[in-house]
């Protein structure tokens, strides 16, 4: 799959929960139209534009829309990095991004019951998987979890895109507790897949073996270079040591050692 090293234009910038987090979205900065290759699942290496900051960032892929030509990132401030994508690239202002990086989701068959749960800021792949689902004849249902009702974020976009359930900590909206407090969580999918802190998404993982579900899970090891170069993302596979970067982030959990 061809990569590319690509300015972006920013031409929308949202603050979501009190700037926690920001959603931003880009264009080309040539012109030129999205690759046609990016997937749901994948990830891009963003230089941060902050002097401070000398490694990019990998941030997951929220959103293409193509009608638009605009690629969606959602970004969560956990550092000068992050935080300056949020905070300092104002619209029109432009981001130097690497993509498409890493293996997608696999798109379940026409008519499978499909599970999406997501924790914190990794709802944000869930988001083109539920639509590319949607498109290829399945119906989603999502499962989100957060901290507060403040911290479920774009719930309008998961809504149209199907049947949503929430989870928050403090039982501010939903089912009070994690994710795998849900009723849904108890039933058997033709597939589950996950986004989120590693915890939640190994508990995710043992609740869907235990129901004979299926599972793949978007892995959030630390990254630096995202080619598979620096070997800091390395993971513990049934086959072996393999760096998520190039054999991820998305892994079938009968591959992971969990």
């Amino acid at each position: 799959m061809k990569k590319q090293i690509t300015d972006f234009t920013v031409e929308e910038r949202t603050l979501l929960a009190g700037g926690r987090y920001g959603l931003l979205k880009l264009r080309p900065a040539d012109g030129s139209a999205l690759s046609p290759d990016i997937r749901a699942g994948q990830f891009v290496q963003v230089d941060a534009a902050c002097k401070d900051v000398m490694l990019r960032r990998p941030i997951s892929i929220n959103f293409v829309d193509r009608e638009r030509n605009l690629l969606w990132l959602l970004i969560r401030d956990a550092g000068k990095g992050t935080r300056s994508m949020i905070h300092d690239v104002a619209p029109g202002g432009k981001l130097n991004l690497v993509l498409p990086l890493g293996n997608g989701f696999s798109i379940a068959p026409t008519g499978s019951k499909v599970l999406l749960v997501g924790g914190g800021v990794g709802v944000a792949p869930l988001l083109q998987l539920g639509h590319d689902l949607k498109a290829a004849g399945s119906e989603p249902e999502f499962l989100l979890g957060a901290r507060t009702e403040a911290d479920l974020l774009e719930m309008d976009a998961f809504e149209r895109t199907g049947k949503v359930n929430v989870t928050t900590e403090d039982g501010s909206a939903g089912t009070r507790g994690f994710v795998t407090n849900h009723e849904s969580m108890g039933k058997k999918y033709d597939m589950v897949y996950c986004c989120g802190p590693a915890p939640m998404m190994k508990a995710v993982a043992a609740a869907a073996r235990a129901t004979g579900s299926p599972c793949e899970v978007s892995l959030e090891n630390m990254m630096a270079c995202g080619l598979g170069a620096c070997l800091c993302c390395v993971e513990k596979t049934v086959k072996g040591n393999v760096c998520v970067c190039t054999e991820g982030p998305v892994f079938n959990t009968e591959q992971l050692t969990w």
